[in-house]
């Protein structure tokens, strides 16, 4: 379970191994590291395009101003221990509206398959909980085994809402009451 605390307008999670907290722009490097690992079957709007753009500098701009902060907040991952940034895990504006928003996250793959994950999903759960939401919502590309299985891991359940798309995998929306 994560612990929740406010430093001033900026929302802090902790669990045994991590911290979600606000993104610095000097771990932009880590996000357009997420863009360049993303899997090819992940829409090439969310992917690094032939120009190489979102550059490094564009990235930097987001974290400065914002602009690219969709909803709630995705909260930057550091492991508490080693002081990095693997990540993001947060809340953001979910296609069912703003009062049930959708569970978002994404690790750097070096940080895959020791838990990160599922740790990070249960502390934004309980910090939406925290909150006052009563159902959180999650959209997985049915390719994306990994990820189904944390959301699992947290209770989220299928809905039986498909958006299909033959190119770049079906969206299944899961969805979790709090």
């Amino acid at each position: 379970m994560g612990v929740l605390s406010a430093q001033g307008p900026e929302t802090v999670l902790e669990t045994e191994r991590l911290l979600l907290r606000p993104w610095r722009v000097r771990e932009a490097v880590v996000q357009r590291e997420l863009w360049a690992e993303r899997d090819p079957r992940v829409p090439p709007h969310r992917r690094l395009d032939d120009d190489g753009h979102p550059t490094l500098e564009e990235i930097e701009g987001w974290i400065r101003d914002g602009s690219r902060a969709p909803g709630l907040g995705l909260l930057a991952v550091e492991r508490r221990g080693e002081g990095d940034v693997i990540g993001y895990c947060g809340l953001i504006d979910g296609a069912v509206g703003p009062h049930e928003p959708e569970v978002a996250y994404e690790l750097l793959r070096r940080a895959w398959g020791v838990g990160y994950a599922t740790e990070a999903a249960e502390a934004v759960v309980g910090w939406a909980r925290e909150s006052g939401h009563r159902r959180l919502w999650s959209t997985v590309r049915d390719w994306n085994v990994a990820s189904l299985r944390v959301l699992a891991k947290v209770g989220f359940a299928e809905s039986g809402r498909v958006e299909p798309d033959p190119v770049h995998g079906d969206s299944l929306f899961l969805t979790r009451t709090l």
